[in-house]
């Protein structure tokens, strides 16, 4: 098994380092990092939805911090749907990633905070069809493979758009089917200390059959300053 390398900190960035891979990604290639907040017994919302908040205001910071170390955040449409977020780094210094919203049956409400152009970020759309949208908001079009947007396909129209580190936030229907398609290099969870005993489960992956079959990662583990933990999984070393 890969070992496991624990780094305690009492510090808010305590997980300086995982951050700092990020940032010194060689820029030759495309480098993905997904997230996801989770309960300890891994789940991401109640039965109700509710999902504000599991993970507290150190982990919260984290992904700010992701956001302002990566050129584009990606969420699906049920995100921007559901939780209509600003995508932005206003817990944290830095700039503001470009915004990127996988809307492969055009769901989108025009009125959506993350396609405000007022912050000077950029706003993608990614589709399966040729599409209009408002002013400033660029369309990507993706050919459709089996029903889906293939997220290696969504990865390269990215890269060539000068979007070199991309960072995977959401939903966990997203996030899996990125890590599925092995187009992730880090995946970072972060772990409250909290057990809601039922709701919406986060990765759902290719079933396995057997444990030897079973993704063990590299793993740096980093304890932030209110008690969530931060596992920073290394998916893959080399494209």
């Amino acid at each position: 098994m890969p070992p496991i390398e624990p780094h305690p900190s009492a510090l808010p960035e305590a997980a300086g380092p995982a951050l700092a891979a990020i940032r010194e990604a060689p820029a030759g290639r495309p480098f993905v990092v997904a997230q996801l907040g989770q309960s300890l017994d891994g789940r991401i919302a109640t039965m109700s939805g509710e999902s504000r908040w599991i993970n507290r205001d150190a982990a919260l910071d984290h992904v700010h911090r992701l956001r302002a170390a990566v050129d584009a955040v990606v969420i699906g449409v049920g995100t921007a749907v559901a939780d209509d977020p600003l995508l932005n780094v206003r817990r944290v210094s830095g700039r503001n990633p470009a915004r990127v919203i996988i809307d492969p049956g055009l769901r989108m409400p025009a009125a959506s905070r993350c396609l405000n152009l007022e912050d000077g970020a950029r706003c993608l759309l990614i589709r399966g069809c040729d599409t209009q949208a408002a002013d400033g908001i660029e369309i990507i079009r993706i050919e459709r493979a089996d029903g889906l947007l293939p997220p290696r396909a969504i990865i390269d129209a990215l890269y060539a758009r000068g979007l070199k580190r991309m960072l995977i936030e959401g939903g966990a229907t997203t996030v899996s089917t990125f890590i599925d398609a092995g187009v992730v290099d880090r995946l970072h969870v972060l772990v409250a200390p909290v057990i809601l005993g039922s709701g919406k489960t986060g990765l759902s992956l290719t079933p396995i059959a057997r444990l030897a079959d079973a993704c063990r990662p590299k793993t740096d583990v980093y304890v932030l300053a209110d008690g969530d933990v931060l596992f920073d999984c290394h998916l893959k070393v080399e494209r």
